[in-house]
């Protein structure tokens, strides 16, 4: 029969086409109560027993079997070949039969999440044909026996059978969703009208996925709104970029939608190291399925780089829309890249960003663990301190693992589930294994925000699509005005200085408002640690840097004298950009009173938006910056003391560095005589090698062919020279320098006045 399965069911001779129906479930429709057909709740089927309708039939079985601890589903049916009218079904068990691992759906594709196998080759079931004279559907055969255990009266509700959303419980979802409660406090609601959770009829995934479908209706039937929204906006401005999956003439097929305006593009190449994927709306309080793409800019605010709107949450849509994003931020990956705790989202990231280091929202994973263990927080006030203790308070591996494991065994929860999990994935989300990859955060244990820190105040769960576009422009317009305040405010509010130090001076000029103020409070807080060196390996020198009688929690500052560089174990710099005190300390006790350039970020400066650089950082600052002073200093000093510690291991090595010593302070103070002839033109000295003595004859000889004091005219009036020279040189530097900051103050200038005006005509709007 045109490859299609035969039963052998007890039927009449004429000819009849089968219906094999094996996914079928009862879930799948409405089931009618059974109590309209048969008072009798108790009744057990048996042959003969007849029924008006094959769904009063239906209704039945699944009430017996609610009443016997089991679900059911539709296993096959057979059609007359006549007029193809149904004439018999067969209801099982849910347990019957087994899974087919080779079906073809399954041989092409690798499975990524199995499925629990939940059939076991139970025999129970009921089946009913009608009887062509009476119109009835007659029960014609029934197995009552189970190969399995049955399920208590307590948790029938669990059932898939007997999970259903009734009309007036539907009514309430949708009237509580609209006024912005989750899955969870709506089933709390429920539960209490109802009087117990096996009297609601179903659970809280059938809550939550009732709840997506409404939304995704929802936006399937408004999409047109913004599709015609996107399009204004880009004839307005061909800068505006906008990109929809599937086909943008057919808005039924569209699937998720990406757009970003020419600031969101311009931001991201100036602060485009991080990113943040925000997918808040995913626990059901939005009625958007809205997906912002932030970052921070250089005053530690948010910043937008783009939106979403997800309509398809599969990896494949996923996989397009961040690389969608990525061709409109010019294929530019970020550092690092955070997202919310997401298995498909995770997939997607590794494909189109494999380079970025990947951390779920330490926000996100707090939150479900309020819902997964709350029956923990109500019973233990003090887990919730815990946790956070040891999640954000530990300053190794090592912490980390001893005080997660002290958790786990002091509320008896080494057998959960979701916290197994959550460990496996702990080097996605835990601090202490992030900080070695910059995130723009002011320190490892910051709050990552949610949808709240762009949006907070503008789009909230009550929002529809038609409030959307105005409240997005308006979070636009408050974020942009937030900006140009604190431009202004960094230009012309010079900061209060704490300290006589250099080092403060020089980031006082450099760093903007916010970011200063974070820097002063780690170069004030250096006064009360204090480094001592633990080791000295040639050129790298290794200090601990401990509060005073507090050396137990000391810090490891490794130090490399001629690089200027230093790395600390805490990793702050690594982790946020800004220099953290224990290396603030380290300089401190080497007498390194400026910060080298490699410690300042561009993304945290003034100038960080802007070609014009304002600093001697600019003018071969690493250069000028190992002429300095202190590292020549430093540099002797280090070499002298290794010099000092070999030639005191004994008398005749002593008296040869002595005579050495004589020597060099002879060389010395004759390079110094002849340090004007060999001034070049920046007025900087090339310093000669002591060991070169054949250049110093030839001095000695230069020096007795002419006479002593017209070589000293002629140096005396090179240096005056000289210095005229790098006095204009310095006036005309002063004098551009002063052109341009009056520039770039005017253009700051100009932008306020701008958004004034436009906020001004929004309001008369």
């Amino acid at each position: 029969m045109d490859n299609e399965e035969v039963l052998d069911f007890d039927v009449d001779d004429d000819g009849i086409d089968i219906e094999h129906n094996d996914a079928i479930d009862m879930l799948d429709s409405p089931i009618p109560d059974a109590a309209n057909y048969f008072p009798d709740g108790d009744l057990e089927p048996y042959d003969g027993l007849e029924f008006e309708s094959e769904e009063s039939a239906k209704a039945f079985y699944n009430s017996y079997a609610r009443r016997i601890g089991f679900s059911t589903r539709v296993s096959s049916s057979r059609r007359s070949r006549r007029d193809g009218a149904i004439i018999q079904r067969q209801f099982v068990c849910a347990k019957e039969g087994f899974r087919n691992m080779n079906e073809k759906r399954t041989k092409d594709r690798e499975i990524k999440r199995p499925r629990t196998i939940t059939r076991v080759g139970c025999k129970a079931s009921l089946s009913v044909k009608m009887h062509e004279s009476s119109c009835k559907w007659v029960v014609s055969g029934f197995v009552k026996e189970h190969n399995h255990e049955l399920v208590p009266p307590d948790q029938v509700h669990c059932l898939r059978s007997h999970r259903q959303i009734s009309g007036p419980a539907k009514t309430l979802i949708d009237t509580l969703q609209a006024a912005g409660m989750g899955p969870r406090r709506i089933m709390s609601a429920l539960i209490k009208e109802y009087g117990g959770i096996s009297k609601v009829g179903f659970t809280e995934v059938d809550c939550r996925n009732y709840m997506r479908n409404n939304r995704q209706k929802s936006i399937q039937g408004e999409i047109q709104l913004l599709l015609d929204y996107l399009r204004q906006m880009n004839a307005d401005n061909p800068s505006f970029f906008y990109s929809v999956q599937g086909s943008e003439d057919h808005h039924q097929s569209v699937g998720n939608v990406f757009w970003a305006d020419p600031k969101a593009i311009l931001d991201f190449s100036y602060f485009g190291d991080t990113v943040t994927f925000d997918t808040t709306y995913r626990s059901n309080r939005y009625r958007l399925p809205f997906a912002p793409f932030t970052g921070v800019n250089h005053h530690g605010q948010p910043i937008l780089f783009g939106c979403a709107f997800i309509v398809n949450e599969s990896e494949a849509s996923f996989v397009w829309l961040f690389k969608t994003w990525l061709a409109a931020m010019s294929a530019h990956s970020p550092v690092s890249i955070t997202t919310d705790h997401d298995a498909v989202i995770r997939a997607a990231v590794l494909q189109v960003f494999p380079e970025a280091r990947h951390r779920f929202c330490k926000w996100h994973i707090f939150k479900k663990c309020q819902e997964k263990l709350s029956h923990v927080f109500l019973r233990h006030p003090s887990f919730e301190s815990d946790f956070h203790k040891s999640v954000n308070l530990t300053d190794s591996v090592e912490d980390f693992e001893s005080c997660w494991f002290s958790l786990l065994d002091k509320y008896e929860l080494r057998d959960h589930d979701w916290l197994q999990a959550l460990y496996s994935d702990r080097r996605q989300w835990v601090p202490v294994y992030l900080r070695d990859t910059f995130f723009a955060e002011m320190s490892s244990t910051q709050r990552s925000d949610s949808i709240n820190s762009y949006f907070d105040g503008y789009i909230n769960a009550s929002t529809n699509l038609s409030q959307f576009f105005k409240l997005y422009e308006k979070a636009l317009e408050s974020r942009l005005e937030k900006e140009v305040k604190a431009d202004y405010d960094t230009m012309n509010s010079p900061p209060v200085l704490k300290t006589p130090s250099p080092m403060e001076k020089q980031a006082s000029e450099l760093y903007t408002r916010k970011l200063f103020t974070r820097f002063q409070e780690e170069l004030v807080g250096t006064l009360t640690f204090m480094a001592s060196k633990a080791d000295d390996d040639g050129d790298l020198g290794t200090y601990q840097v401990a509060k005073y009688g507090e050396t137990h929690k000391a810090h490891c500052v490794k130090f490399n004298i001629l690089e200027m560089r230093a790395n600390c174990s805490c990793q702050m710099f690594e982790f946020s950009g800004i220099v953290c005190r224990h290396i603030l300390a380290v300089f401190r006790v080497t007498n390194l009173l400026t910060l080298p350039p490699y410690y300042i970020l561009k993304r945290w400066t003034r100038n960080a938006k802007s070609s014009v650089i304002f600093d001697d950082y600019g003018l071969h600052a690493y250069d000028n910056y190992l002429e300095s002073h202190t590292v020549r200093y430093n540099t002797l000093r280090h070499k002298a003391f290794n010099f000092v510690q070999e030639a005191g291991k004994s008398l005749y090595t002593c008296d040869v560095a002595l005579v050495a010593l004589q020597e060099a302070a002879k060389t010395v103070s004759l390079e110094m005589k002849t340090e004007g002839r060999r001034t070049i033109a920046n007025g900087h000295v090339k310093g000669s090698s002591a060991s070169d003595g054949e250049q110093l004859r030839r001095n000695e000889d230069c020096q007795q062919e002419e006479p002593e004091d017209e070589m000293d005219k002629k140096i005396i009036q090179l240096r005056n020279e000289l210095e005229l020279a790098n006095r204009k040189c310095e006036a005309y530097r002063t004098n551009l320098l002063s052109v341009l900051k009056e520039m770039e103050d005017q253009k700051l200038q100009v932008s306020i006045k701008v958004q004034n005006i436009k906020i001004s005509l929004k309001d008369n709007l």
